[in-house]
């Protein structure tokens, strides 16, 4: 294998629910709005460029169940984050409109981030999905195999009716008991 799969095979792999991946998201978010202006003073591509990786921890580390909250928790996390680069001034009416102001000129950074999850989010559905049907696909072969009947077919169903009932529609009629 090479050594960037083994690399991120090392990666822990939580899972957190959808609140504990939104709170993630935000207190990291938080973190870094605070690392970046206090060390680059408010620099808002690097809060951007930082943004885009959390957002994708997000959508990997959140359960299977609670796959839709990171498209949502992610921009929250975003706008939690941009209080401390915002720069307003003059009371909370200032901050607040820098804030808004902000999130406005950064909505490429918002969106990119939030695609990033979604994207990731609909993949790993669409996987559980897959992995889930082949469950029972594989289920039901093994049910049928240890009833005696061939793999794909139930009792009163012909061949290619999928699961429907019988091939003619109508229920059989009972034989006379003689």
């Amino acid at each position: 294998m090479p050594p960037l799969v083994l690399a991120l095979r090392r990666l822990p792999q939580p899972r957190l629910t959808g609140l504990g991946a939104g709170l993630f998201a935000s207190a990291v978010m938080l973190t870094l709005g605070f690392l970046d202006r206090l060390l680059l003073d408010g620099s808002p591509v690097v809060y951007g460029l930082l943004f885009l990786p959390v957002s994708a921890l997000t959508a990997l580390w959140v359960r299977a169940a609670d796959l839709v909250t990171a498209p949502i928790g992610v921009p929250i996390a975003f706008a939690v984050g941009v209080v401390p680069i915002a720069g307003g001034t003059g009371g909370f009416g200032g901050q607040a409109m820098a804030v808004v102001t902000a999130l406005a000129v950064h909505a490429g950074w918002l969106y990119g981030g939030t695609l990033v999850a979604g994207l990731i989010a609909s993949v790993r559905k669409v996987r559980e999905m897959g992995r889930r049907q082949h469950l029972v696909r594989t289920a039901a072969a093994a049910a049928s195999a240890s009833a005696g009947a061939p793999a794909g077919a139930s009792s009163g169903e012909a061949p290619g009716a999928g699961g429907r009932g019988p091939a003619s529609g109508r229920t059989p009629r009972r034989r006379p008991v003689a």
